[in-house]
């Protein structure tokens, strides 16, 4: 396993991180302490997990009680992992009343974090992140809400997911006003046919010294090598004529290669600054088994090159992207 460290932080964490969001649903309980069993026997110490996963099923929280019960057979499980939960989605909850609404709230996030750990039974975790931004929520409200959490010793550090850069420079300001950390990871869609994010937040990470956590690096299956079966499930004609060309040119690239669409999908994001790792959301050991090989044999220069010309992302950062 490679590890690297997580932004700025001095915190290694290995460069796969395991998605836990079948947990409960597509993956079951017993299915799920298998595949983190053999993650953590991989070297995998990153697990990313978040309060409404159970969602898929109506069941929020399912995911995390599951984790809670694995940590709870022992043998250092617990203190071997580096934990993620997510903050900001609704929980279902007669009890929230109307603040059930998605939010980041200072009584939303601390009664969210106090269920999480209860479902996780764990005393604190290492990365909390707000699940997404809040607009309505001042930084001030946001820092006093996190440094508390920090301060109470039940967070290390706090990430953001689906945050715009200019709001992750806001946040880093006004934390550096407090003398508080701030945001250490930011967590994004971003594979080869999403590269957005190379515009604008992933220059900001790296000006910023915030690690990148990217989601969906198979886009929902479009880049598993099962890209054509996934489009006709989709019933999306729209969606079957922006995709099928590449998809085609890119399963043609990758046989050629002798490499597997979805490890090449994999391992193109291992190759990209800034990125400290891809989430792999598996659903069977077998699953798991071909992302590690994705450590083993990374994309090289010729092969890159020829996925820029399939998948060529918005032609850099901003404002030269777009600008002259």
């Amino acid at each position: 396993m490679e590890y690297t460290k997580l932004g700025r932080t001095g915190l290694y964490v290995s460069r796969l991180c395991l998605g836990t969001m079948n947990f409960g649903s597509t993956a079951s309980e017993k299915d799920a302490f298998y595949i983190m069993d053999a993650a953590l026997d991989a070297g995998i110490n990153f697990f990313d997990t978040a309060n409404n996963y159970g969602f898929l099923t109506g069941d929020q929280g399912i995911t995390e009680e599951i984790i809670g019960r694995w940590f709870r057979q022992g043998g250092s499980r617990r203190e071997r992992v580096v934990l993620a939960t997510k903050v900001h989605e609704d929980m279902k909850d007669p009890n929230d009343g109307p603040n059930t609404v998605p939010g980041l709230s200072i009584y939303k996030v601390r009664r969210h974090l106090e269920a999480s750990l209860r479902r996780l039974q764990t005393e604190h975790v290492e990365l909390y992140y707000m699940h997404h931004i809040d607009r309505s929520v001042t930084w001030d409200e946001n820092w006093d809400v996190f440094q508390n959490l920090f301060e109470r010793g039940l967070i290390d550090y706090v990430g953001a997911s689906n945050f715009p850069a200019w709001q992750l420079a806001l946040a880093q300001s006004e934390a550096k006003a407090r003398r508080f950390m701030g945001i250490s990871v930011e967590q994004d869609k971003y594979n080869l046919n999403s590269r957005l994010p190379e515009l604008e937040v992933l220059p900001a990470c790296e000006a910023l010294g915030i690690g990148f956590v990217a989601w969906g690096p198979l886009d929902g299956g479009l880049l598993s090598g099962k890209g054509s079966e996934t489009l006709r499930r989709s019933n999306n004609k729209e969606n079957y004529e922006k995709y099928k060309d590449r998809l085609a040119a890119f399963s043609k690239l990758c046989g050629e290669s002798g490499i597997p669409e979805a490890e090449a999908a994999q391992g193109w994001l291992l190759t990209r600054p800034a990125v400290t790792a891809p989430i792999i959301g598996v659903r069977t050991i077998e699953q798991l088994n071909s992302c590690l090989r994705v450590l083993e044999k990374k994309p090289d220069g010729a092969f890159l090159a020829e996925l820029d010309k399939i998948f060529p992302g918005p032609g850099g950062p901003a404002p030269e992207a777009y600008a002259w």
